[in-house]
């Protein structure tokens, strides 16, 4: 199915919101919005698994490693420790060996539902590149009524700065976050035999 793009007017030139909306093969929702008036990405996507190992993927160290940096990047997490203050500091690596370092610091969690955290580039020392941005994680259960369990990931990434918000889209956010959650849906089907 083609993506279905929609633009609000334009202000100065620009586009001030834009929603694609995309409906896998096997039917999963992945919607992605930019409102550049509130600063924010809104996502929502679809997975053909259950809430606990949805949950899983986005929490657990070893399983976040094998999906969330677009090939031929790898991701390697130096460490993470998932609780309220806690932190996970985790490298993009390109096939040359060169390292895009983050960090990100968990502000909330309510297991199986939700989590926050702050996230910013940072260097090999762990110091913030600020401005950084705020993520917001809701996890949706879905039983179908011929029992088939999907679980719904709404992501809301809010920026203090457009600027930033602006850099993030122009750098190719939306295309290597759709090729990771694509990636996880991969590893999902695979985890999902095993269980």
């Amino acid at each position: 199915m083609k993506p279905k793009t929609q633009s609000l007017p334009r202000q100065n030139g620009e586009h001030q919101n834009s929603t694609t909306t995309e409906v896998s093969k096997n039917n999963l929702l992945f919607d992605f919005t930019v409102d550049k008036t509130k600063k924010t990405v809104f996502i929502t996507r679809e997975f053909d698994a259950g809430l606990s190992l949805v949950w899983d993927a986005f929490t657990k160290q070893e399983i976040l490693d094998q999906w969330t940096a677009p090939e031929p990047f790898k991701a390697r997490t130096k460490f993470m420790d998932f609780k309220v203050g806690g932190r996970r500091f985790f490298a993009m690596v390109s096939p040359e060996g060169q390292e895009r370092w983050s960090i990100q610091k968990y502000t909330s969690i309510t297991p199986k539902t939700n989590f926050k955290y702050l996230n910013a580039f940072a260097d090999k020392d762990e110091n913030p590149e600020l401005p950084g941005s705020e993520w917001d994680l809701n996890f949706i259960e879905n039983n179908d009524p011929v029992g088939r369990g999907t679980t719904t990931v709404n992501i809301t990434i809010y920026n203090e700065s457009l600027a930033r918000l602006e850099k993030m889209v122009e750098m190719g956010f939306k295309e290597g976050l759709t090729v990771t959650l694509n990636n996880l849906e991969k590893i999902l089907a695979t985890l999902s035999q095993s269980r």
